[in-house]
């Protein structure tokens, strides 16, 4: 699957990879600042954003997408930066393709198999009925029936859309991501990969913590971690200059 993705600025090769219901315009804030150095390529993953939808997504194919459009962009090798679902990816691109990776940065996400924690998300999206649906506002009060954090609601909205007939749409495939949700809840797989990887974690999010260091270890034992006050889950979004400062130093050291 060729993946809708974006071009900024020259340098090494940067790929930067979202998370689940995100898209390659949630990494605005960090473009801008990494395209000054870098050839910066932000991508939306399968079912999301702008690329093609399909019944299947995990990591194993989402990580073959990302190697398919290194080829398509006659990219050897590339830095790689994950955040959440895009990180889990991330680490499957290395584990699988070791090769085609440069430097590995993986945002708030442990290799590890989750609980499922959406199901009140999916409930307040599918509640949304875009067929009569008038505003973004109404979609809102909607989805405020099961979603209390107005910025989480805010970012799971900007995938409404226009369609030709002025209906409103959306831009991810939300029966797929809710009928292979077990498969983005599920950990990476593969032999250890034995190069130095950046993990980040917001210090007040609970996607990473103290009982999946042994997972971590056994998958990456070359890991080093840096924690952002103040942050949560959405590092990058909530603490974006902090966040900026740490890639640029780790990709220039």
């Amino acid at each position: 699957m060729l993946l809708n993705y974006q071009v900024f600025g020259e340098g090494e090769p940067l790929i930067i990879m979202h998370g689940l219901f995100g898209t390659l315009l949630n990494w605005n804030n960090q473009i801008k600042a990494l395209s000054k150095d870098h050839q910066v390529i932000a991508v939306d993953m399968r079912n999301h954003g702008k690329s093609p939808h399909c019944d299947e997504i995990d990591y194993n194919l989402m990580a073959s997408d990302i190697a398919e459009l290194m080829e398509h962009l006659n990219i050897s090798k590339a830095h790689i930066l994950g955040h959440s679902m895009g990180g889990k990816a991330a680490m499957q691109l290395a584990l699988s393709h070791p090769e085609l990776i440069e430097k590995l940065i993986i945002v708030d996400i442990a290799p590890v198999q989750y609980t499922p924690h959406h199901e009140e998300v999916f409930k307040g999206l599918f509640a949304i009925n875009l067929e009569n649906l008038k505003s973004r506002g109404e979609a809102d009060q909607t989805l405020a029936e099961y979603v209390d954090d107005a910025a989480v609601r805010a970012f799971l909205l900007t995938n409404l859309y226009r369609t030709e007939n002025k209906q409103f749409g959306w831009r991810m495939n939300l029966q797929a991501l809710y009928d292979q949700y077990d498969n983005i809840s599920a950990a990476p797989e593969g032999a250890s990969y034995t190069k130095p990887v950046l993990f980040i974690k917001g210090a007040n999010s609970d996607y990473m913590i103290a009982d999946y260091r042994d997972a971590v270890l056994n998958l990456f034992p070359k890991s080093d971690y840096k924690v952002i006050k103040g942050a949560g889950h959405w590092p990058h979004a909530e603490k974006p200059a902090e966040f900026t400062k740490l890639i640029v130093e780790y990709l220039a050291d």
